[in-house]
């Protein structure tokens, strides 16, 4: 069951570093990103995305570097909101921890 839930992950963080792949060009030297039916928010620079820490507070957005991926505590953290909101939405990643731990992960960065 365990292994199941890893590979699932796997395949969303997968999922998630290509749609994050933006300005990615195709062999026609076309974008492969359609801009007009998915905007990005002016505060996700390049190299990031958005995610929500959501707890018992207020709920807090953040720009997150792609490089918390390989972040063992980040991936935990995405392998709990996996568990608790599935995988199927749009927008920000959610995940289910306080802001001020979410923060803290991300000074280890």
């Amino acid at each position: 069951m365990k292994k199941n839930g890893i590979v699932k992950l796997k395949s969303a963080v997968g999922k998630l570093q290509r749609s994050l792949s933006l300005g990615r060009r195709s062999d026609s030297g076309q974008d492969d990103f359609d801009y007009d039916s998915t905007p990005v928010p002016e505060d996700v620079k390049e190299g990031h995305f958005a995610v929500v820490a959501v707890d018992a507070e207020e709920p807090k957005r953040f720009a997150v570097p792609l490089s918390c991926l390989t972040n063992p505590t980040f991936l935990r953290l995405l392998e709990a909101a996996a568990e608790e909101y599935g995988f199927d939405h749009e927008g920000a990643v959610t995940v289910p921890c306080r802001p001020s731990e979410l923060e803290q992960i991300l000074a280890e960065e």
